[in-house]
């Protein structure tokens, strides 16, 4: 299940600034790992070539450390207060993109191969281990003392909650039933759990109050819980182009996303259709085109995307109305909303 944010996302000037603040600082910690994993790093990343060499451009969006600087201005700090939360966050990503490109066989990351099919799966996953130590490194490092330590707490819970989603997530893929339920716990642990540490990750550092910190986790929650579902629908009806992967990646791999997991619990005729599709034996990844796009029209037919992009819409609500729960800075709150209303924007 790929949960890195898609390029054409927009970018409003505080996710730049969130950015310029926090990617420097970010490369200069990645750059202390050991040969090779700093340069494999630094490819996945976006930052260089295969060689070492440096590219155009920025890599990704950092979105996640642009919601860590911006977290700490809704507490009523500066935003370079957020700044060691916006590289821990990072490196957790990616350390669990490394590792999920290979576990899940993907050959391509922000629209060029995946580092696993450039330097092979073990050093993929072994820079991927590097990243992970190095976050609460990081942040013991250039934080206050107490605030570290809360931030590490969060940071541990939220590691502990993706590596369980990632392993319900390959679970699902050798079972012929999964219930809404369990899909949408595996989301939220999977993609949720790390947006709403990096939505209060900056609050933590400036010493926000629970109110503040609950709030602000709560809306990167829904946020999470919203982006996911717009994922899984890109993930079967979006253009290459758009999700920076191959076409029809869920459906090759018959992963139980949400549209697939709705149409099935439907039980109508095109839900059967579509479970007898599922349940023949196949060589997964050699299906043909047209097997994949009958099976995305049972889905449709179903009422799985119907229900998928209700669930994000309802998500995408829940997470504005979080933002009532706290006084945050008026000039914070709209950011946030437009960052939110943004990713709407994929589906609509």
């Amino acid at each position: 299940m790929n949960h890195a944010l898609p390029a054409d996302l927009a970018a409003p000037s505080w996710l730049e600034q969130g950015r310029a603040l926090c990617v420097p600082p970010l490369k200069d910690a990645v750059a202390r790992l050991a040969s090779p994993m700093g340069r494999i790093a630094s490819y996945h990343f976006g930052w260089t070539d295969q060689h070492g060499r440096l590219v155009g451009g920025h890599g990704g969006k950092a979105v996640r450390a642009a919601l860590a600087v911006l977290s700490a201005e809704a507490a009523g700090a500066e935003r370079t207060v957020g700044i060691p939360g916006g590289i821990a966050v990072e490196l957790v990503h990616n350390f669990s993109l490394l590792h999920d490109d290979f576990m899940d066989r993907d050959t391509e990351r922000r629209h060029r191969p995946a580092a696993w099919t450039v330097f092979g799966g073990t050093w993929a996953v072994l820079t991927g281990d590097a990243l992970l130590a190095l976050a609460p490194q990081v942040l013991c490092e250039q934080a206050p003392p107490s605030a570290a330590a809360r931030a590490v707490k969060r940071l541990t819970a939220a590691n502990c909650q993706m590596v369980d989603g990632q392993a319900r997530d390959l679970a699902f893929e050798q079972r012929d039933h999964v219930d809404i339920s369990e899909c949408l716990q595996m989301e939220a642990e999977k993609t949720a759990s790390l947006l709403g540490l990096s939505a209060c990750i900056g609050a933590v550092l400036a010493a926000a109050d629970d109110t503040v910190v609950g709030a602000l986790e709560r809306y990167g929650h829904h946020l999470g819980m919203a982006f996911q579902a717009v994922d899984d629908l890109l993930g079967i009806w979006g253009p290459a182009g758009t999700t920076g992967k191959t076409a029809w990646s869920d459906l090759r791999r018959r992963k139980k996303t949400l549209p697939v997991v709705a149409a099935l619990a439907e039980g109508g005729g095109a839900s059967r259709q579509l479970a007898d599709q599922l349940a023949a034996p196949a060589d997964r990844g050699t299906e043909p085109d047209s097997l994949l796009a009958l099976r995305a029209l049972l889905i449709e037919k179903a009422g799985g995307r119907a229900w998928t992009e209700r669930q994000a819409r309802w998500h995408h609500e829940a997470a504005l109305n979080a933002l009532d729960e706290a006084p945050i800075p008026q000039r914070t709150r709209r950011q946030l909303s437009e960052f939110s209303e943004s990713l709407m924007g994929r589906v609509r």
